[in-house]
C-alpha cells in the first residue's frame, strides 16, 4: 500500500479488505457512521490517536500503521529496526531460547515473507534433500515446504498439506495486501494438482506433516507463537513455528537424532 495515497483512501481499503460497512467499523469502534465518512472521503484529517483507534479495530499491522500515520502526516509511532540492531539483542536471545528450549523437535523463526531467521538443531529434518538453490538466503519455508525440489519431495501428504497452506497462504497475503505474499502464493499454487481441496480426518488434533527421513516414516504437526506485545515493527512480524511428534515413532527417533 502507497503512503502517499491520502489517509481516507488508506482507511477505506483496510475496511473493505475486512469486510466491513462504514457501520459496522463504526459500531465496533465507537466512532460515528457521520466521522468515518468523512475521513474516507478526505473532509477530516484524523488525530494520531484516532488513527491508532481505526487501526486496531481494522487489525492492521504494526508496519502499515505506520504508513497510515505518514498519510495523515505524522510522524510514524513504531520503530523499525534490522533483526541484528544491538538494542534487539534481548529480542533475539529470547527467540532463540525459545527454538532450543523445544529440541529435541524442530522449530524456527520466521519473518513475514516466510523468509527464515533462525532455527534449531532438529529443524536439520526439513533441509535433507532441499536442492541447492532454494537455500540460497533468503530461505523460504514455504518455498521450501511446497515445492517440487524442497521438503516437499518427501512430504507423503503433499496435497493435503497443500491444501491447507496455500488457503492460508492466500488469506495472509489478501489481509496483509503484500504484493510478495501475493507473487509467492501465484508461484507455489503452480505446483499444486488441479482442483485440491483439504481433506481432513476427523480423528486428527491438527493437520500432520507425514514425511520420510533417512529412511523413517515420520509424521509432525506444528504450533505458532508470536510476541504478543510488540511495539517494534520486526518484532511483530516474526512467528515461531514449533513442531511436535504426531506419534511415538517420531517422537522416539528425534529423541535418537539429537543423542538423548
Amino acid at each position: 500500500m502507497d503512503s502517499e495515497r491520502p489517509i481516507g483512501a488508506l482507511l477505506r481499503e483496510w475496511r473493505l479488505r475486512r469486510g466491513l460497512s462504514q457501520l459496522d467499523l463504526s459500531v465496533q469502534s465507537g466512532i460515528s457512521t457521520r466521522h468515518v465518512s468523512f475521513v474516507e472521503t478526505g473532509r477530516t484529517v484524523p488525530s494520531p490517536a484516532m488513527v491508532e483507534r481505526f487501526a486496531q479495530h481494522l487489525d492492521i499491522p504494526l508496519r502499515e500503521r505506520n504508513r497510515l500515520l505518514v498519510a495523515a502526516g505524522y510522524a510514524p509511532t513504531y520503530q523499525h529496526r534490522a533483526l541484528d540492531d544491538p538494542d534487539l539483542v534481548q529480542a533475539r536471545a529470547a527467540v532463540r531460547r525459545v527454538l532450543d528450549a523445544h529440541e529435541p523437535f524442530p522449530a524456527l523463526a520466521i519473518d513475514r515473507h516466510w523468509d527464515l531467521l533462525f532455527a534449531n538443531a532438529a529443524a536439520e529434518v526439513f533441509f535433507d534433500g532441499v536442492a541447492a538453490e532454494l537455500l540460497e538466503p533468503p530461505i523460504n519455508m514455504m518455498r521450501i515446504g511446497l515445492h517440487p525440489k524442497g521438503f516437499a519431495s518427501r512430504v507423503r501428504n503433499i496435497e493435503q498439506v497443500r491444501g491447507f497452506m496455500l488457503p492460508r497462504l492466500a488469506r495472509q497475503a489478501e489481509r496483509s495486501g503484500d504484493p510478495e505474499l501475493a507473487a509467492l502464493h501465484a508461484e507455489l499454487s503452480a505446483f499444486a494438482s488441479e482442483g485440491t481441496v483439504l481433506q481432513v480426518d476427523p480423528s486428527e488434533v491438527a493437520l500432520p506433516i507425514q514425511f520420510e527421513h533417512r529412511g523413517t516414516q515420520l509424521s509432525l504437526f506444528n504450533a505458532i507463537m508470536r510476541f504478543g506485545t510488540a511495539f517494534d515493527v520486526t518484532l511483530d512480524e516474526i512467528a515461531i513455528e514449533s513442531y511436535f511428534p504426531a506419534d511415538q515413532t517420531t517422537s522416539a527417533y528425534l529423541h535418537a537424532l539429537a543423542g538423548r
